[in-house]
């Protein structure tokens, strides 16, 4: 059984590579290119971030093999700590990690001699469109951010779903987070949060549930190192550090928002669409969800995104 989710295109070549971050951990990724790749030329780059428990074998790698279709050279990375990334221990995730992983992207390929390194962007999926959006307030080599069914962790998990937290709920979270702290610093395994995949869901489970678990627990997107959790402690720091700040200061670059219609996670993108300044835009495609634009070639809007990189990484 393949490693991955989707075949191989036969318009394209995927190389595997790694490569250090700033913190030492080594990253494991996949360099998709064009058929007719000519490394005497130069190129311009994308570099996909998978959704939040996602891995490069998954939805990020789709978008890496469809633009490197349209000519570009694509990377796609697992997560520090996650898939076949480095770094222990495993399930960890945190904002200034998962942020840094997109800029050691750029490093990576920045440093290629077959691309062009003022003409780098990004694709961030899910929980990436936030670290991907972080990654350019602040990474000026970024020259162009599309997101893809954004979400936000750190506003997520510091103000709930819809900002539905009180200060008591948000006050037992971190009190349960510290006594966590207290087990594994002792010698306790570290524990993962609840529902990883495979996700058991039927006619009864909430609608979001089961949209993830169509995805992360059938053959449509299983994986066995997307198992969708992280470790309790790690929460910590996303409720301490918000991710887009800075979003203002993207500008003039510019930043496409994609989502679906139907998404549960519309507000993500609506509100950071708000918060930016131009360029941006806001592109919503009809009768999709949150997770139909992981996977769905017939839905996911490729030429959008090849028209959106050509204009602005030129």
């Amino acid at each position: 059984m393949s490693n991955y989710i989707f075949n191989l295109s036969d318009k394209v070549t995927r190389k595997s590579v790694s490569y250090q971050n700033r913190f030492g951990i080594t990253i494991a990724a996949d360099l998709y290119a064009p058929k007719d790749f000519d490394e005497t030329k130069k190129y311009a780059a994308v570099i996909i971030g998978a959704p939040y428990g996602g891995v490069k074998e998954q939805g990020s790698g789709i978008y890496a093999q469809n633009m490197a279709e349209r000519g570009f050279v694509a990377l796609t990375f697992d997560p520090s700590y996650n898939g076949y990334s480095g770094g222990e221990p495993r399930h960890l995730s945190s904002p200034d990690l998962f942020v840094e992983d997109f800029s050691a992207g750029v490093d990576y390929m920045g440093t290629r001699p077959f691309v062009d390194r003022n003409k780098i962007g990004v694709i961030g999926m899910c929980g990436s469109g936030g670290f991907a959006i972080s990654a350019a307030q602040v990474d000026r080599r970024i020259k162009a951010v599309a997101t893809v069914s954004m979400y936000d962790i750190s506003r997520a998990q510091g103000k709930g779903f819809m900002d539905s937290l009180t200060e008591e709920d948000r006050n037992k979270t971190l009190d349960a987070i510290a006594e966590q702290r207290y087990a594994e610093f002792e010698g306790n395994p570290p524990a993962l949060t609840d529902r990883g995949a495979p996700i058991g869901f039927d006619e009864n489970t909430d609608p979001v549930g089961r949209e993830f678990g169509e995805f992360y627990s059938t053959p449509r997107g299983y994986h066995h190192n997307s198992i969708t959790q992280f470790t309790v402690t790690s929460s910590m720091s996303f409720m301490n550090f918000p991710l887009l700040t800075y979003i203002k200061s993207i500008s003039p670059r510019p930043i496409l928002f994609i989502m679906g219609e139907n998404a549960h996670s519309r507000w993500f993108s609506e509100d950071a669409y708000e918060l930016a300044a131009e360029p941006k835009e806001l592109y919503i495609i009809p009768n999709a969800g949150h997770v139909d634009l992981y996977d769905k070639t017939d839905l996911i809007p490729f030429a959008k995104l090849e028209e959106f990189f050509t204009e602005n990484l030129k």
